[in-house]
């Protein structure tokens, strides 16, 4: 069989070294606007949404390859560079899952040389473009040139663009995220507010209020409030250097906490409502993320098959992506593009469960063969 003939690339289209830091405020609008910067700052605040989408790429788990030349493909999947300092597609697909995930869409790219397969690797999606072809099934990725000026990618058929549930009115797909940045804002006004709270019940602010004598002279009454002030000064120094110092006034003096009247609200009701929506979104259970709102949480096997579905979907969406490199590489290496892409099966069912019921499988198939 003859070797198909790929343009070469000499260098990555998607990992530029030298581009303008400022390129994209020209003229040209980034991939999405400017909401990827949102996603990340709430993946970075909310800790429970940065482990739900780890959790959704580590479910749903690796694959293996099936076809005739099946040996010598493994062996480059798992040895192919990605970049970054990553080998082997799991590295690749971990990362591509992840902003998929987050913006909606992904891209990555076939890194050839002397008409061979050398890497694959992912880029950063916020820095490109997506415009539509002559018809509606062509797309054209944008990047940014040496100069830091958009323009068209020149080696097409080596990139690769996964879009997550696209809509009608643009090639751009769906953040796993959208609709949790509103909630995501009142969460981190209240946890804000706890801590200042806290701050302000572990360092005590004091009114000190001196009333002095009926008739006394108000330059004697000044100087009175000064010295009271000034002992209340060395009392409060001394008390953060960890010493005991009494004060002592004469008169009718009056000491109050500021803000000692006011109870820390209580937050537990409002997180826990914001929070169920967060995790709503993502399809996940909640004591998958370290959430017990219940003395008898498991996973029962309703949303055991629907959080299967949401995996499957997940991996119909990058199945494509990796058909393509493994027919890539099977074409420039002479071998029969016949693949089959075979996922490892997905088990969110407790494993005591599970072993109960091939139990009773083994056993009912025992007494029928012996009937």
């Amino acid at each position: 069989m003859n070797k198909k003939t790929e343009p070469a690339a000499a260098a990555t289209q998607l990992r530029l070294g030298s581009t303008h830091p400022f390129g994209s405020l020209r003229s040209a609008v980034p991939l999405g606007g400017g909401e990827e910067r949102i996603y990340r700052e709430l993946r970075a605040a909310v800790p429970v949404v940065d482990a739900a989408i780890g959790k959704l790429v580590r479910l749903c788990g690796g694959f293996d390859v099936r076809g005739r030349s099946e040996r010598q493909l493994r062996e480059f999947l798992r040895t192919v560079p990605c970049g970054r300092g990553q080998m082997g597609i799991d590295a690749f697909l971990a990362a591509y899952l992840d902003s998929l995930l987050t913006y909606g869409r992904a891209v990555g790219e076939l890194v050839v040389a002397n008409d061979r397969l050398r890497a694959v690797c992912w880029g950063d999606v916020t820095a490109l473009e997506v415009r539509e072809g002559a018809n509606a099934l062509d797309m054209e990725l944008w990047g940014p040139d040496e100069h830091g000026r958009m323009a068209k990618l020149p080696w097409q058929e080596l990139l690769m663009l996964t879009t997550l549930n696209p809509e009608p009115e643009h090639p751009y797909g769906v953040s796993l995220l959208r609709g949790m940045p509103f909630l995501a804002d009142i969460l981190m006004k209240i946890y804000n507010t706890i801590g200042v709270n806290w701050e302000r019940s572990g360092n005590v602010r004091y009114s000190v209020v001196c009333r002095p004598e009926e008739g006394m002279d108000p330059a004697q009454a000044r100087e009175r409030g000064g010295q009271i002030a000034a002992e209340w000064a060395k009392a409060m120094e001394d008390g953060r250097s960890g010493m005991v110092r009494d004060f002592v006034a004469v008169g009718d003096v009056e000491i109050k906490v500021i803000g000692g009247e006011n109870p820390i609200l209580d937050s537990e009701v409002p997180v826990r409502q914001i929070l169920e929506q967060l995790i709503a979104k993502t399809g996940l259970p909640p004591f998958l993320l370290g959430l017990s709102w219940s003395t008898t949480e498991r996973m029962s096997a309703q949303q055991a098959d629907l959080l299967t579905s949401e995996l499957w979907a997940i991996r119909r969406a990058v199945e494509p992506v990796i058909r393509k490199i493994c027919r890539t590489w099977l074409i420039l290496e002479g071998y029969d593009p016949k693949i089959e892409i075979e996922w490892d099966e997905i088990s969110l069912q407790d494993l005591a469960e599970t072993a109960r019921a091939e139990l009773y499988r083994a056993q009912a198939a025992k007494l029928k063969a012996e009937n």
